[in-house]
């Protein structure tokens, strides 16, 4: 792969090109794949078949570099989600930043509607959380915490920063990255949590009536260029996002 900005590299791994500085620092990435058109979906209403090659190395990579997973329940169920595993070739990389085991996934849903014996539970060789709210049914609650780690955050709705506090602060989760869906990626945004959107523009005009990456988002949100990668038939770009109130530094 090929990094075009901030500088030139003509051959660079994707796990050294988005590797953090701090290992350990509390960040949030939202990753996504997008079509020219802006469409994050294909016919098939899915993700996973916009990208090539190159993004699956990079979304590979990303996942590598974080500490924790997370989706949104109606991605997690439409792209047929399971436990993270890692790559033996980058297994290495991450016990060398810290990270001894898989990194867990992280299912946000206000109803706690899922199965429990599908296999993002049942073949986790780390637990998968389940980030929920008070208002969740209890049993559907009970049930979940038979096979996985559910913390409640909020009554109503999903207090989406006290889940990422209780992540970092009780379980030491400190980088995350956001794999959607965009609806809750524009969540995200919009409670000025996130620190970088990664996404990969693939060479295709998907079409239909998809989302885009992010959904419902109402306000603006500035970005500044972070990296520009290619691997000759794909483009990754990566942004920092400003807190709310400044602008993004260049």
């Amino acid at each position: 792969m090929r990094q075009l900005w901030p500088h030139v590299v003509d051959d660079v791994a994707p796990y050294d090109a988005y590797r953090l500085g701090d290992a350990a620092a509390p960040h949030l990435r939202l990753n996504m794949v997008q079509g020219l058109d802006g469409r994050a979906t294909d016919a098939a209403a899915v993700s996973g078949g916009l990208g090539g090659d190159g993004d699956f190395a990079v979304f590979v990579a990303l996942r590598a570099l974080a500490d924790a997973i997370l989706v949104g329940a109606g991605t997690a169920r439409a792209e047929d989600y399971g436990p993270h595993r890692i790559r033996p070739s980058l297994a290495i990389r991450r016990r060398a930043d810290g990270r001894t085991e898989p990194a867990p996934i992280v299912v946000v849903t206000r109803s706690a509607a899922l199965d429990p014996a599908a296999r993002l539970f049942g073949e986790a060789r780390t637990p998968t959380v389940v980030l929920t709210c008070a208002a969740a049914p209890p049993e559907r609650r009970q049930a979940l915490a038979a096979v996985a780690d559910v913390i409640v955050a909020g009554e109503d709705a999903v207090d989406l920063a006290e889940g990422l506090r209780r992540l970092r602060e009780d379980r030491g989760l400190a980088h995350v990255l956001c794999e959607g869906g965009p609806s809750l990626n524009a969540d995200l945004l919009a409670a000025g949590l996130v620190d970088e959107v990664c996404t990969t523009i693939a060479p295709q005009l998907a079409g239909g009536s998809g989302p885009g990456i992010v959904e419902g988002l109402t306000g603006r949100v500035d970005l500044a260029l972070a990296r520009l990668l290619t691997d000759g038939a794909e483009l990754f770009a990566s942004y920092r996002v400003a807190r709310p109130g400044q602008a993004a530094a260049g």
